[in-house]
Formats: structure tokens, C-alpha cells, sequence
């Protein structure tokens, strides 16, 4: 009995101690990649002002040190996007072992695909919403108003406005793995419909807490087509596996027979 009690307190001290590992290595490897970024982050800044400066207006900072600490957090955030691909390895690997092998397939096929998403998911949030948003929330201002737009609070809500698009994103993928764990089915969703709908409007509107509604119904609705999308992958879940068990169930009576 000692002896198993031992054997298990070694196990969860490896286990440990493992995990200790992968955290450091992930910190170590955000931390290289930010001072990579940082050499670029000017690059980077000129991309992110292009919604602000395209209309005429500027940015300034109000502080002293306003400016150089802004930099310093964008490139962390970079650096956490570069470095990602090596954090997902890193909790891969400390996860994989307690794995079957069709398991393993399905979570290094998940890790891979969830980092493309969550990437896609940032750059369609910034190319394809962020620039409208920005225009509309100017202009909401009216002309009595100058904007004065200090750079920390813009980079603040540019990195809280991105976010959510890549976790959204990630909707579809999490669809597919809970209905192949047959959590989720294509009826179930189609039924919750108006309640996503809702959902996507009040999360984007908690997310993006801005005076106007157009901001917020502007990710309320890729996250809506998200939904639909992930229903019509479950579907097809749904329907592969009715065939997979009927060509089971038609060879069972041709052995039978």
C-alpha cells in the first residue's frame, strides 16, 4: 500500500514538475519573441493607426513614458501571438502521453487548426471590421468634437477589440469536436437558433462597450454566421457517422446471411 501511495505522489511530482517546465518555456519563448517584435513594432504601429490616420486625425500620447510603455506591450502581445505556435506545442506534448493514438491525431489536428483560426479570426477582426468601426465611432463624435486619441488607449482597444474575433473563430472547431464526442447535435443547434443570436448580440455588446450599436452588431454578426457554419459541420458530423453505421450494420447481415 505504501509502496503505490509512493509511486503516485512521484507521479503527480513529475507531473509537476513537468508542468513547471512547459509554463517556463512558454514564458521564456514570449519573452525572445516580444524583443524580436519590438524591432519591428513601429512596422506594426503604422498598420494599426492606418484606420486613425486615413481620416486626417492624429495620435498623441499624454505622458512622458506613454509612448515607450505602449510599444512595450504591443510587442508583448506580439510576441504572445509569435510564440503561440511554441506554447500549443509545449501543452501539446505535456498532454499528448495520456492520449490513445486516434485521440493524439484528433488534439494535434485541433492544436494546428485552433492556431490558424484564432489568427484568421485577428486579421479578418481588423481588416474586415476594424477599420468601419473606427470610421463610424469618429464620425459619431460630430464635427463639434476633435478627437484626441492618446496612443495607449488606442492600442488597448484595438488589442481588446481583436481578441474576441479570434475566440470566436474558434467556434466552428469546437462544434466539430463536441459532436464527434457526441455533446452536440445538429437538432439541438437548430433549435437554440434565436437564442445564439441573442447570445452573440449581448456578448459583442459586453465585449465592446461602446455608445453605438453598430460596433457591436459588427462582430454580433460574423459570430451569428459562425453559429450556422458550426450547426452545418455538425450536420455533417451527424450524417457520416448514419453512414458509418449503416455500412456496419449492412455488412454485420451480409456475414450473417
Amino acid at each position: 500500500m505504501s509502496g503505490n501511495f509512493d509511486d503516485v505522489q512521484m507521479s503527480m511530482i513529475e507531473h509537476l514538475g513537468e508542468l513547471r517546465r512547459v509554463l517556463i518555456v512558454s514564458l521564456i519563448s514570449t519573452f525572445v519573441m516580444a524583443i524580436v517584435c519590438f524591432a519591428f513594432v513601429d512596422n506594426v504601429l503604422k498598420i494599426l493607426l492606418k484606420p486613425i490616420t486615413s481620416t486626417g486625425n492624429e495620435v498623441v500620447f499624454i505622458s512622458v513614458t506613454e509612448a515607450l510603455f505602449t510599444k512595450i506591450n504591443l510587442s508583448i502581445f506580439l510576441g504572445f501571438l509569435c510564440a503561440l505556435p511554441i506554447i500549443l506545442w509545449q501543452f501539446w506534448s505535456f498532454i499528448i502521453p495520456a492520449l490513445y493514438k486516434t485521440e493524439r491525431i484528433y488534439f494535434t489536428i485541433f492544436v494546428f487548426v485552433s492556431y490558424i483560426l484564432f489568427i484568421a479570426g485577428i486579421l479578418f477582426g481588423f481588416f474586415g471590421v476594424y477599420h468601419i468601426a473606427i470610421n463610424f465611432l469618429l464620425k459619431f463624435a460630430g464635427p463639434e468634437l476633435l478627437p484626441m486619441i492618446t496612443i495607449g488607449k488606442y492600442v488597448s482597444f484595438t488589442i481588446s477589440f481583436l481578441l474576441p474575433f479570434g475566440l470566436v473563430f474558434k467556434l466552428p472547431l469546437a462544434a466539430l469536436f463536441l459532436s464527434l464526442l457526441g455533446i452536440l447535435n445538429y437538432k439541438f443547434m437548430v433549435k437554440n437558433r434565436k437564442y445564439a443570436l441573442l447570445i452573440s448580440v449581448v456578448v459583442s455588446a459586453a465585449i465592446l462597450p461602446t455608445p453605438d450599436i453598430l460596433t457591436p452588431l459588427l462582430m454580433a454578426t460574423p459570430m451569428y454566421l459562425l453559429y450556422e457554419l458550426s450547426a452545418q459541420v455538425v450536420r455533417i458530423v451527424e450524417w457520416n457517422k448514419k453512414r458509418k453505421n449503416c455500412k456496419v450494420k449492412t455488412e454485420t447481415v451480409e456475414n450473417i446471411e
